[in-house]
């Protein structure tokens, strides 16, 4: 019969050993683990210890890059605003010539499609927020919809400056495309293999081409 063993004897549970690594590495690191954590979680579940055991570090690590959650989920919030707003801009064709609507909507949905694989986190926290979304997070988001809403806007106006027939209002189109993208958008992210994306283009550009063909 063996010697019951005294807690002394027992091996201790170590804590997450962080190799040390540059502070602004370290800091985006944990920035994509805070997002993680709301994308799968929800807000109410963001915590210090959560960040911490998602990106596998102790909570030291974590007060060593951000003084408190406020400053992790602050500069959280920085960043993907940045980002995304940054990817809506470069999915707005500069070299299509805007006289072509078909060929400038079907291309800006192929790079939104390449958008969404290559990024679909950011995109969750945007077009399908998790519940209790901060009122601070909704309001960022909501600004800079109404920004890129403007500039499509702004390309309705020159593309139908000098269109024929009865006229359209650049506002009111430009939110139903917005509309449209979003909600293709979520599909993308929630059930992918719905509408295969070259499919979507192609019909797109199809459609387009039909109710509005090029001016010359």
């Amino acid at each position: 019969m063996s010697a019951p063993t005294s807690s002394e004897d027992k091996p201790r549970k170590r804590r997450p050993y962080a190799p040390r690594v540059p502070i602004e590495q370290r800091r985006e690191q944990l920035l994509d683990a805070a997002l993680a954590v709301i994308v799968s979680d929800g807000y109410d579940r963001v915590s210090i210890d959560a960040v911490a055991k998602k990106a596998g570090v102790a909570r030291s690590v974590v007060y060593g890059a951000y003084e408190n959650l406020d400053a992790l989920l602050t500069a959280l919030l920085d960043r993907e605003q940045a980002r995304a707003f940054g990817r809506l801009l470069e999915t707005i064709p500069g070299a299509q010539d805007p006289r072509d609507p078909a060929a400038f909507a079907s291309e800006a949905v192929r790079r939104m499609s390449a958008m969404l694989r290559e990024d679909p986190d950011t995109w969750r926290l945007i077009l399908l927020p998790p519940g209790n979304m901060p009122t601070v997070v909704h309001d960022r988001i909501e600004a800079d919809r109404e920004r890129f809403r403007r500039r499509v806007e702004q390309w309705l106006s020159h593309t139908l400056a000098d269109r024929a027939g009865p006229a359209l209002d650049p506002q009111v189109l430009a939110h139903a495309l917005v509309a449209c993208a979003e909600h293709f958008g979520r599909t993308a992210l929630t059930d992918p293999a719905r509408f295969d994306p070259p499919h979507l283009i192609d019909q797109v550009q199809l459609i387009l081409s039909t109710i509005w063909p090029p001016s010359r």
